[in-house]
């Protein structure tokens, strides 16, 4: 009996300090960027977007530093697209007197926008930016200048890649905290790249990953996938939402295997991995590529406890009426707080956030333009 007064004094205290620390969540919109803080268990949303009329297709919260840095990827239809930094939390922004990523005059490519930003996991001051067309870049001074790693772009493949509905865009990069040459990419529709040179060179990554709208629905590259998060306990175990599809795997993309037994459908575009537990990640399944809807029009987040050998839906405190509200691929994701939040926002405009791993919801926001991209993290 002591034992167990002891553990609930223990379980309160953890969910006090979790109440406590201070979080922020940047939702990325076709409109701007919206920014909210919680501190002491209420959310408080800043009173106008950032970047009015910009779409914010990425944000990075880059906590490796003594402060805390923001990215985001703005879209103007006038200006073209930006990388943008805050070191104050968002409330000044400061765009780079010169284009923080552009394409070299002899690839004979304009930048069309920014998919993601990454800070990179073993390197302090080292950014990596996805883009479109897709190509990935490198940045060392914490986000203000890139350059394009060339190796990538000129691989011998990519006079084949296809773009995807959206667009080819880089939309995923991997890094690995024990190794700081090895890093993943995916791209739409060209599948998943890995080097383990710090980019010198890139193999395709794709064995075990099906392209069922391809004649040869296992090729080498061509892929479509949508999204990769990395495992928080065993950095080689990935998880991948492709384009029909939920794969794992346990060499650092080497071979995939199919886990999506047990979801309502395997066609989504989200993937999120806990950023504490192991074995733990997040999908928000969709009915198909033809009905881009939540799976039997349902708002529910699938949940694995065991690497995808089972999964369960989240639904506490979200709606249980007919739901059209589309989960993009960045538009899901984890803080690290502990217990952890889990976030996503759709295309109906509406912010979802559970503090405890994923068990419970509440709305935050609701009649905002598209969601893009959410991202959080504890800052204080």
């Amino acid at each position: 009996m002591v034992g167990c007064r002891l553990a609930r004094i223990w379980n309160n205290v953890v969910a006090e300090v979790a109440a406590m620390a201070e979080v922020l969540l940047t939702v990325g919109t076709r409109k701007g960027l919206f920014v909210g803080r919680r501190r002491g268990g209420a959310w408080e949303f800043d009173e106008s977007p950032y970047f009015n009329a910009q779409a914010v297709y990425s944000v990075a919260i880059d906590t490796r530093g003594k402060a805390p840095r923001l990215l985001a990827g703005g879209d103007s239809a006038h200006w073209g697209p930006s990388v943008f930094h805050s070191d104050d939390l968002g409330r000044t922004w400061t765009e780079p007197p010169q284009p923080a990523v552009k394409f070299p005059k002899d690839t004979g490519a304009s930048l069309e926008r920014v998919w993601q930003l990454h800070p990179a996991a073993a390197e302090p001051d080292v950014v990596y930016a996805g883009t479109e067309p897709a190509a990935l870049y490198r940045s060392e001074d914490r986000g203000e200048s890139f350059r394009l790693v060339r190796p990538l772009w000129e691989h011998p493949t990519r006079d084949r890649w296809v773009p995807g509905g959206g667009g080819e865009g880089l939309h995923t990069v991997i890094t690995d905290k024990r190794d700081a040459s090895a890093v993943t990419v995916a791209v739409s529709t060209a599948g998943v790249f890995r080097t383990h040179d710090g980019g010198a060179s890139w193999a395709p990554s794709n064995s075990g990953v099906s392209a069922v709208f391809l004649p040869d629905p296992n090729p080498e590259f061509g892929q479509c996938v949508h999204k990769i998060a990395q495992d928080a306990a065993t950095p080689d175990r990935l998880y991948l939402q492709n384009h029909w599809g939920v794969y794992r795997s346990d060499d650092a993309g080497g071979h995939w295997t199919d886990i999506g037994e047990g979801l309502p459908s395997t066609f989504g575009f989200a993937a999120a991995a806990h950023p504490h537990r192991g074995d733990t990640a997040y999908v928000f399944p969709i009915n198909a590529d033809a009905d881009r809807v939540p799976a039997d029009r349902r708002c529910r987040v699938f949940r694995t406890a065991d690497a995808g050998r089972g999964w369960e839906p989240l639904t506490a405190g979200l709606p249980d009426e007919d739901h059209y509200g589309t989960v993009l691929r960045d538009a899901l994701c984890t803080d690290d707080a502990d217990p952890a939040g889990v976030y996503f926002g759709n295309r109906n405009g509406e912010v979802y956030a559970s503090a405890d791993d994923g068990d419970s919801w509440q709305q935050l926001a609701s009649h905002l333009p598209d969601v893009l991209c959410v991202r959080a993290a504890v800052v204080g």
